[in-house]
């Protein structure tokens, strides 16, 4: 085909889902793989949170594929460059990230203890849940933009400790030492509660390995932590997906908080994840 017959390239067709998170996108899978719209859905991802392409039914090298196009393809670890993560509760699918999936329960931002956190996830539906399981994204870009004036600068410079163990007592509330030890191996970081983004944007830093405020009275840490969480996971900033075979959604790792919501551990719920490498550090240099 000549220049001048090409055919136009397509434009990104989206709709909002939710005044302050959520974006519904309507391209077909064509359009979507051959890579044009990712510098756009790069900047909406930013905006609103969590994007949703309903029914899209990724292959899972289709969704390498597709992820490729809008970032760097983050591994899951060695050997794994190019193959998807099954994200089930089912032991003979998963034996080595079953039980630890159990915090994925609670809202958490994925990659607390890393210097630069994964960009985004990609998560798709193969097996939905028989009741519950939807997937809550919620969105802390807006959750601190909407905060009182003095509220904000009450917590501008704090920091706090983020632990993958702390989130074991959500589910488990009376572990053995020797699972907390195994919890605690995996380690902590000191963050900031308030993430300062190279655009300017501010976002929060929250979740269920938020252990306590450094020098904060413990009581006082916890209402801080509790109550921010419970700010940015109210109606107006959360999108709960409900899923249907073949739904792809995408959420903004650096800007949100996500949690799987309760289903039944032994209904074989499969969910099919890619990620994108990290750009950005959660501490300024």
């Amino acid at each position: 085909m000549s220049a001048a017959t090409k055919a136009p390239a397509t434009v990104l067709r989206h709709e909002q889902i939710k005044p302050k998170i959520g974006t519904r996108i309507l391209n077909s899978k064509e359009e979507l793989l051959a890579g044009g719209h990712a510098a756009d859905i790069r900047e909406l991802l930013e905006q609103r949170g969590v994007l949703v392409f309903p029914e899209i039914s990724f292959t899972p090298a289709e969704q390498i594929a597709f992820t490729k196009t809008i970032g760097t393809f983050a591994p899951e670890g060695f050997g794994n460059n190019n193959e998807v993560t099954k994200i089930t509760l089912d032991v003979k699918e998963n034996p080595q990230s079953a039980e630890y999936l159990k915090g994925s329960l609670y809202w958490h931002i994925d990659g607390t203890r890393n210097d630069v956190p994964i960009l985004a996830s990609l998560l798709s539906c193969k097996v939905p849940a028989t009741w519950g399981g939807n997937t809550s994204v919620c969105n802390t870009y807006a959750a601190y933009e909407d905060l009182p004036e003095e509220k904000k600068a009450q917590i501008e410079e704090l920091r706090v400790l983020h632990a993958p163990w702390a989130s074991l007592f959500y589910y488990e509330p009376e572990p053995s030492l020797a699972k907390l030890e195994g919890m605690q191996r995996i380690g902590e970081k000191e963050l900031p509660l308030v993430w300062t983004h190279k655009s300017g944007r501010k976002s929060l830093v929250l979740g269920c390995t938020a252990h306590h405020v450094a020098g904060v009275d413990y009581a006082e840490s916890a209402r801080l932590i509790h109550g921010l969480r419970e700010w940015a996971t109210s109606e107006q900033f959360t999108y709960s997906h409900e899923w249907k075979v073949g739904d792809m959604i995408i959420w903004d790792n650096t800007g949100t908080m996500h949690r799987a919501e309760a289903y039944d551990p032994n209904c074989g719920r499969m969910m099919i994840r890619t990620k994108l490498e990290g750009e950005e550090p959660f501490d300024v240099a």
